[in-house]
């Protein structure tokens, strides 16, 4: 069901036309860390019930998947410890609770977190794969939303 929602969700995104919102990877040397936002109501209200995803216009989907790279080109999904935040143009912070979702062979780290229409928000991501040593990998992107206006 979590591969349906991630294909729904890049899926959508391709339609769409929203390039900016697309799939996006940070490689770590033996990780590579994947990561996409979207508006939380491009979600299929199925896949959203099934996960505890509210849909609404003004809400963000934040979903990062972490991969230990294998010779095989077949990467393996690990469970890390996945922190993230974002910040606005204003400087506001919101600190993101990240949710672990495992299906089958799969592992999600989900947060939604409210947004306004236009604005621009700068994320920060911290993750440490299990069983990693070493520091913990960081990265950070920026993403704009838009919210549909109600026709009236």
């Amino acid at each position: 069901m979590m591969r349906s929602f991630m294909l729904a969700a890049c899926g959508l995104l391709l339609m769409a036309g929203l390039p900016a919102l697309a799939q996006q990877a940070e490689d770590f040397g033996d990780y590579l860390i994947h990561y996409n936002t979207l508006n939380s109501n491009l979600l299929p209200a199925d896949v959203a019930r099934a996960y505890g995803i509210q849909r609404a216009g003004t809400r963000a989907l934040l979903n990062i998947t972490v991969m230990r790279k294998k010779d095989d080109d077949l990467d393996e999904p690990v469970k890390a410890r996945v922190e993230a935040t974002a910040t606005n143009l204003a400087g506001q912070r919101r600190d993101l609770e990240m949710r672990e979702v495992v299906e089958q062979e799969a592992i999600y780290y989900i947060a939604t977190l409210p947004i306004r229409d236009e604005e621009t928000l700068n994320f920060r991501v911290r993750v440490q794969p299990e069983g990693a040593t070493g520091p913990a990998r960081e990265f950070s992107f920026q993403q704009k939303f838009y919210i549909e206006q109600p026709r009236g």
